[in-house]
Parts: structure tokens; C-alpha cells; sequence
């Protein structure tokens, strides 16, 4: 057994805002106690009464995302995607998300990889290539090229299914292959070529078919929807987690409410695709189409809220743009108070993942935590600014 100690800390619960001042014993990975401790460990650390909370969980992470659009993401050798893969991920986990759910992305030899690595990683939840209509937002072809991404030969973000019987073929290989959960398009998006934005995509006997194979082995489905129409649409027929949703209105929002379905906002994509999209390769087509949701993503958060919804947090940043993951805490920020936007990043993204042990410190639990300078409900801003020293603690060993 290895043990470490955490002496002097101030251990800030997300859920009620409630601190508790002392040590923390964590063994094997696992927080064995809170309060006073007493004996000899592997390994002590003195915070000075530093605040620590939970990890960080990222709900919309692009792991194999090496590429902002086009066929260069789907096509590049899946060994070269699996490596720059790591590094995100690696990154990640020292900005301190120790929890990343990739939604469009991810496979089961990369997620074992991670686990076999000798260096912590984060804990890695995929759902495997988003599924897309043919010429739906997963479907990465321009018009004028020729390639497959269906029938086995999908792309490493997405795979084209179309009908209720290849979205049960499709949602069954998932499964079998160890995802944690489907990601579907249900709308149009900014980096695929050929679909307009506002248009629902799928029909509901195809988003059906995917919620109740999803719903039977004990999992959900996230779909991709900007527009209040096909959030309803996606909502209406079973969906769990609506991803973006920058175009919702109030009455979306409440059917969201009442069928308890999350928002899960990525306001930095279309800020990092704003300030950086030309020189990181994004086509002329994307930039214009970002301008339609760059600045409705902060309302989205506020109309969610006041409709009763639960709100999660998400990057989806693509190719070079992922460095901008903690400018995305700011950016919701300025719709959420300081103890929604922590519970966001904790709580209920915990809930959605069906782990909500991770947004505690309860006994045998992971001990996964990210120590702060000052307290995030006083001043959100160290949640975000690298400027102040930060460590990381991923299943009980010190990162940073």
C-alpha cells in the first residue's frame, strides 16, 4: 500500500460551498481520511492552507481531434492521431481536468494505453467516432472529394450511419468496444462542409433505436444540436446530454427541464474559432458558420439555468486551438456565478458521467484534486489564470 499526506489543507466542497480545514490521507489512490491523521506515510505535502477541490472534469474533450476540419482529421494515420492524442490528454491533466469524456473520439487500445502508461493520466471516458446522417456534421467530405466513412470504414471523429438497423449495428459495436456512451449529430455544425447549420438531422426512429440500445446496456446518449428545433427534436425522442446548444430557446430549455436532460456548453470553441480559426486551418465555410453561434453560447447558459436545467461544461477545442481550454472556464464565467461555474466543472459533470463520487471527498473515493492558491467561490479567476501555481493530484500521486 502507498500512502501520502496532505497536511494543513482547506478542502472545499463544490456541492455546498462548505470547507474543512485539516489532512487528508489517501491511500492506493483512494482518500482514506479527512480530519486529523496521525503516523508515517510514503510521501507528505504541507499546503499552507491551500484550498483543494475535486478534479476538473472536461464533458466535451476531443482527444483525436490533432486537426481543426476536413478530411486530414479522419485520414491521418491512426497511430499519429493516438500519439498526439496523448499529449492532449497529458496537457489536460496538468491544467487540471483529471476527467475527460471524449464525445466523437477515442477507442478502446488508446483508452488502455492511457491506463498502461507509467505517467498519470486522466480518467478517459470515450464514446467512440460520433455518428452523422450521410452529409450530416460528422460527415468530414466536401462535396468534391471521394471517400467512405461508412460501413466500417468510418473516420476517427465520426462514422456515417444511416436507417434505424445501421444505427443499431452502429450503437451494438460501440458497446462492444467499451464506450461509455453514443455521441450523435443531431443538427448541423461549423467545421463539416456541407450541411446547413440550423437544420435537424436524423429522424426519430434513428435517434430512438440509439437511445433504447444506449438506454438497455445502462448508458446514454449525447447529441450535437445548436438550434432550439433540434434540441427538441433530439430531447423529445430520448436524449441525454445536448452538447452546445448556443441557438436554444426558453421553451427548449424547459422541455430540457422536464425530461432532465444536460447542457453541456463549449464556449471557448467558438471564441478559440474566432480569434484563431485562419491561422490554425479552418476553412472560410466554418468561419462564417462560427459567426452564427460565437456569441448566443452565454445567453444558452443563462435561458438552460432559469429553465431548471443542469449545466455541465465542455471545451471541444480542435487541432492547436486545445490550449485554450482554460480560457473556456472564464468565458462561462460571465454566465454563471462563481459557485455554478465550479459545481458545473464538478458536480453536475460528475453526475453526468454516472460517477459522482469524483466531485467528493468522501472515504473511498478517488483522489483525484486539483489544489488552488485561493478560494474559486472568492475569486473565480484561479480557476483559470496559469499565472497562479496550481498542483494536480490524479489518483493520489502529485502531478504538478
Amino acid at each position: 500500500m502507498t500512502t501520502l499526506a496532505l497536511r494543513r489543507g482547506r478542502f472545499l466542497n463544490p456541492a455546498d460551498g462548505e470547507i474543512t480545514e485539516g489532512d487528508m490521507l489517501i491511500e492506493d489512490g483512494v482518500i482514506a481520511q479527512v480530519g486529523t491523521i496521525s503516523g508515517a506515510f510514503d510521501e507528505e505535502v504541507d499546503l499552507g492552507g491551500r484550498i483543494v477541490i475535486p478534479g476538473l472534469i472536461d464533458a466535451h474533450f476531443h482527444a483525436y481531434a490533432h486537426a481543426t476540419s476536413g478530411p486530414e482529421l479522419e485520414t491521418r494515420h491512426l497511430s499519429y492521431v493516438a500519439i498526439n492524442g496523448l499529449r492532449r490528454c497529458s496537457a489536460a491533466l496538468r491544467r487540471g481536468f483529471t476527467t475527460i469524456r471524449d464525445v466523437a473520439g477515442g477507442d478502446l487500445g488508446f483508452a488502455q494505453a492511457l491506463e498502461a502508461d507509467d505517467q498519470p493520466n486522466p480518467r478517459y471516458l470515450y464514446t467512440g467516432p460520433g455518428l452523422s446522417q450521410t452529409g450530416g456534421h460528422g460527415d468530414a467530405r466536401p462535396a468534391e472529394y471521394d471517400l467512405c466513412l461508412n460501413h466500417g470504414r468510418h473516420g476517427h471523429i465520426g462514422e456515417v450511419v444511416d436507417g434505424a438497423d445501421d444505427m443499431r449495428r452502429a450503437v451494438r459495436e460501440r458497446f462492444r468496444t467499451g464506450a461509455h456512451a453514443i455521441k450523435i449529430m443531431a443538427s448541423g455544425g461549423v467545421a463539416s462542409p456541407t450541411d446547413p447549420l440550423r437544420i435537424p438531422q436524423y429522424s426519430s426512429d434513428e435517434i430512438k433505436v440509439a437511445v433504447e440500445e444506449a438506454t438497455r446496456r445502462g448508458s446514454y446518449v449525447a447529441a450535437h444540436a445548436y438550434t432550439a428545433d433540434a434540441v427538441i427534436h433530439a430531447v423529445s425522442n430520448g436524449v441525454r446530454t445536448v452538447e452546445h446548444g448556443n441557438l436554444i430557446d426558453q421553451g427548449a430549455a424547459e422541455l430540457m427541464a422536464e425530461r432532465g436532460a444536460y447542457l453541456v456548453p463549449t464556449l471557448v470553441a467558438y471564441d478559440a474559432m474566432n480569434r484563431r480559426g485562419p491561422e490554425a486551418g479552418l476553412p472560410a465555410v466554418s468561419q462564417q458558420k462560427n459567426l452564427e453561434v460565437l456569441h448566443a453560447g452565454k445567453d444558452a447558459v443563462r435561458i438552460a439555468a432559469d429553465a431548471g436545467v443542469k449545466v455541465g461544461w465542455g471545451s471541444d477545442l480542435m487541432g492547436d486551438l486545445e490550449d485554450d481550454q482554460l480560457i473556456g472556464i472564464s468565458l462561462q464565467a460571465e454566465a454563471q456565478s462563481p459557485a455554478e461555474l465550479l459545481r458545473s466543472l464538478t458536480v453536475v459533470n460528475a453526475e453526468i458521467i454516472g460517477m459522482p463520487e469524483l466531485a467528493t471527498f468522501e472515504e473511498g473515493t478517488p483522489a483525484d484534486l486539483l489544489v488552488l492558491q485561493e478560494n474559486p467561490l472568492q475569486d473565480a479567476s484561479v480557476l483559470w489564470d496559469e499565472s497562479r501555481e496550481r498542483t494536480v493530484i490524479r489518483a493520489g500521486v502529485v502531478v504538478s
